[in-house]
């Protein structure tokens, strides 16, 4: 399985790097800590040959004869753990501890400094052995000396101290770990800064990410704020085109309705309706097409403005009631007038007039308005008592210029223009079915900061 996430590969890598350096490091404390019993037996098997070495010596047939014998008595005892043997090649000589065995060859001449080795030795145990020559007179004659003990006490000693140190060394590496750990969370906490700032970028054009970060991710964060402010340049330049091309329309639209009164006043009607469809339409397009542009200018705001719910409502209700179709409706409007919306005034003002205006179009007697702050969101709901939409269709209400009355007036650019403006400003916007029976329009800003 691979590890998608940046901290989880870093402490991973780290986990088994810190296992692999303690396991080379264990390994050789183990070689050392074996190395130095060797030296300590081996000194110790030294002292004890001072007391043999001043009394060897040949005998008339060129045997060695020891004088004195090593006082430990384990020398003394058979299998007693402590041997010594010296030969030369007429004879040898052994201690009591060896019985009927012998310490074998001695391997090639290593001069007069003891030479270690450890080896297979009489009655089935493994024996840490010093050997030497030495020439006691001067006819050049010499004799192989050999001290050895058990390593029976080595390795019960090495056994433990493996033991001991592999548990410190596990204990070791989970402390190590956690610190690894901590150590990759400090450093790919700009990374999370990062994650926090390009979200804010997201919402806010004009937002950019601060300079204050590594210079190992620095050329990235320079990238990234050279791009947003080509994109930033982009979005205006397209803003400015799309309302320079609505507005040089208006001036045809003007002379189209001024041929429309005239041939209305020439007396053919029928040409003038097809006129004022066309211009109607026309006129719809461009005001889709100047909402289009507001949307855009509503991303670009780096703090978000905030307008009061209550006011900008009874603002929208005073308008639509003056209308055909608001002006036999009850509007229910329940709000504190201390709710505040995270959006433009006029933004909100358009996002609820194009709601309203739909509601009061299917709406049979009422429009209850409600709006909520909870600490954490500002909803507002606009239902109605009209037919409302089927569930299958939902979607087909904010699709540009789709319209789920057909024969009615309008051209099905207001819930999608209040769909686009509420997703600029951070908004949310979703359709259920209302307690008056139609639709529910709900509107949902979460709070920033919260």
């Amino acid at each position: 399985m691979k590890a998608r996430s940046f901290h989880r590969r870093l402490v991973i890598g780290a986990a088994f790097a810190i296992l692999l350096a303690l396991g080379v490091a264990g390994t050789g404390l183990v070689w050392l800590f074996q190395r130095h019993i060797e030296q300590r037996e081996a000194l110790s098997l030294e002292a004890k040959a001072k007391e043999l070495l001043p009394g060897l010596h040949f005998d008339v047939g060129g045997r060695p004869v020891a004088d004195g014998r090593p006082s430990d008595g384990r020398f003394w005892r058979p299998a007693g753990g402590l041997y010594w043997q010296a030969s030369a090649p007429a004879g040898a000589i052994y201690s009591r501890s060896l019985w009927d065995q012998t310490l074998g060859d001695a391997g090639p001449s290593t001069g007069e400094s003891w030479a270690l080795r450890r080896a297979d030795g009489p009655f089935g145990h493994r024996l840490v052995i010093i050997s030497r020559l030495i020439q006691p007179d001067r006819s050049h004659r010499s004799i192989v000396v050999q001290f050895a003990t058990d390593d029976d006490a080595l390795v019960v000693s090495l056994s433990e101290f493996r033991l001991e140190t592999a548990l410190a060394l596990c204990l070791l590496w989970v402390v190590l770990v956690l610190a690894a750990t901590v150590q990759v969370r400090l450093g790919l906490q700009p990374f999370r800064r990062l994650s926090l700032e390009l979200d804010h970028l997201r919402r806010s054009p004009f937002a950019r990410l601060s300079s204050d970060y590594p210079r190992e991710i620095a050329p990235l964060v320079e990238a990234i704020n050279a791009l947003a402010d080509a994109r930033a340049t982009d979005l205006d330049r397209a803003r400015r085109r799309a309302a320079d091309l609505a507005h040089s329309l208006k001036t045809p639209l003007a002379a189209l309705s001024a041929q429309s009164r005239r041939a209305r006043a020439e007396g053919a009607p029928l040409a003038a309706d097809a006129i004022d469809r066309t211009i109607a339409v026309a006129q719809a397009a461009l005001e889709a097409e100047l909402a289009r542009a507001r949307t855009a200018a509503a991303r670009v705001a780096e703090v978000p403005d905030r307008a009061g719910v209550l006011s900008t409502v009874d603002d929208v209700v005073s308008v639509v009631e003056r209308t055909d179709a608001g002006s036999a409706l009850v509007f229910d409007i329940v709000a504190d007038e201390r709710i505040e919306a995270p959006v433009g005034r006029s933004d909100l003002s358009e996002i609820l007039g194009a709601i309203i205006e739909n509601a009061a179009r299917y709406a049979r007697r009422s429009i209850a308005i409600h709006a909520s702050d909870d600490g954490q969101c500002v909803v507002i709901t606009i239902g109605d008592d009209g037919p409302g939409i089927a569930a299958g269709r939902v979607d087909d209400a904010v699709v540009r210029g789709g319209r789920l009355d057909e024969a009615g007036p309008g051209h099905g650019f207001g819930l999608s223009i209040a769909k686009d403006l509420a997703t600029a400003t951070g908004g949310a916007i979703s359709f259920r079915a209302s307690a008056l029976g139609g639709l529910e329009v709900a509107l949902t800003w979460p709070k920033v900061g919260a």
